[in-house]
């Protein structure tokens, strides 16, 4: 089954914000491969790649502290990247390795969707995160607290605190274009939907026939608020349209929704932490054959625990497909400079699929072992 994004980044951009009753801002709505390998050859594999992951200790540093900004209404990363490493004052301290964990399905799935505002998007259905926002505020949900340190920061990004998950970027549109363009086989494939955020691309995996996907983000807030529900949202829309009163058909597809969705599994922490997770479950990790990732490369401190992720966790014969913009001004880094760092250490082929914007040069970026 294709999943078609028909839509642009700039009708998503424009008017991002709408007042609410109360004065509250609303996102505006307008806005194959097979395993062949037996399994004492895989757990070679595994063995393998678990002695490669000497993890970089830049990673276990502290980053620079995040100080206030003057309040900017800009969507793109590099702005609010720069807005975050200039004119910094000292932060609160707060741990630099956020822990992984797994984030399990409830029960009652729909019960992920309980004070939310499900938006729809020309394809995928999303919830509607100004909503979320005002209701953790307002409740003073105890936890990671990332709503009310990017207001107060005058940030999206706040390096080792909340890294962007609250928000479409924009590069995420230009790859599920992609995905309809180069008609993107996700037929039978493991895929992991890396810094998900919103979810989306994990999603159009989801809709394109993925036998199992998991979402990586370095927040649990933004697993536990929206990627879930956005997933959960996705699926149980095609039932919208019948009218189902009888209570046996109703149980039979709420069973269903429960087993399409054992297909996904959750996840949140910093990303060498979430692979040590991952590798050293009790059963044999299958690789992935497909990592989707979008805007995660505009920090030049986490290339190295980036790489180490692909070189841990991608497949022989898989292959990551990449969005990013050419440079993120304020932090230095951006597709350049990264693919710069990949060709140095001579494992991965980088390869541009295309060029976005020839203004802004937003990048589709295809990784695959050399």
């Amino acid at each position: 089954m294709t999943f078609q994004f028909n839509f642009t980044v700039e009708n998503h951009l424009e008017n991002e914000s709408t007042p609410l009753g109360d004065g509250t801002l609303a996102l505006d709505s307008s806005k194959e491969s097979s395993v062949s390998e037996n399994k004492k050859g895989r757990r070679r594999d595994r063995k393998r790649s678990t002695e490669q992951l000497e993890w970089p200790q830049d990673h276990l540093l502290e980053r620079k502290p995040v100080g206030s900004t003057a309040p900017s209404q800009d969507t793109d990363r590099s702005v609010s990247a720069a807005n975050s490493s200039r004119n910094l004052e000292p932060h609160e301290n707060h741990p630099c390795v956020r822990v992984a964990k797994e984030h399990p399905l409830p029960e009652d799935v729909m019960k992920v969707l309980e004070n939310k505002v499900v938006e729809t998007l020309p394809g995928p259905q999303h919830v509607n995160v100004s909503v979320v926002k005002t209701i953790l505020l307002k409740e003073n949900v105890p936890g990671e607290n990332i709503v009310s340190q990017s207001i107060s920061s005058h940030s999206d990004l706040i390096s080792g605190v909340y890294e962007g998950g609250l928000k479409i970027w924009e590069c995420t549109f230009d790859l599920l274009a992609y995905f309809t363009k180069a008609q993107v086989k996700f037929a039978g494939k493991k895929v992991l939907d890396l810094g998900c955020g919103s979810g989306l691309l994990g999603i159009a995996a989801f809709k394109g026939g993925a036998r199992e996907i998991h979402f990586q983000d370095y927040n649990s807030t933004v697993i536990d608020e929206v990627t879930l529900p956005n997933v959960v949202a996705n699926f149980t829309v095609e039932d919208e349209g019948n009218d189902v009163n009888e209570p046996n058909v109703k149980r039979r597809r709420k069973s269903e929704v429960a087993q399409e969705l054992c297909k996904c599994r959750f996840f949140s922490g910093e990303w060498s932490e979430f692979c040590k997770l991952v590798l050293s479950s009790e059963n044999f990790f299958e690789k992935y054959d497909l990592i989707l990732t979008s805007e995660t490369i505009y920090n030049p401190d986490y290339y190295s625990t980036l790489h180490q992720t692909f070189l841990g966790l991608l497949d022989k014969n898989g292959r990551v497909l990449l969005a990013s913009k050419a440079h993120y001004f304020g932090v230095g880094g951006g597709t350049y400079l990264f693919q710069k760092f990949v060709e140095e250490r001579n494992v991965f082929e980088t390869r541009t699929l295309e060029i976005v914007d020839e203004g802004l040069k937003r990048f589709l970026i295809e990784m695959t072992f050399k």
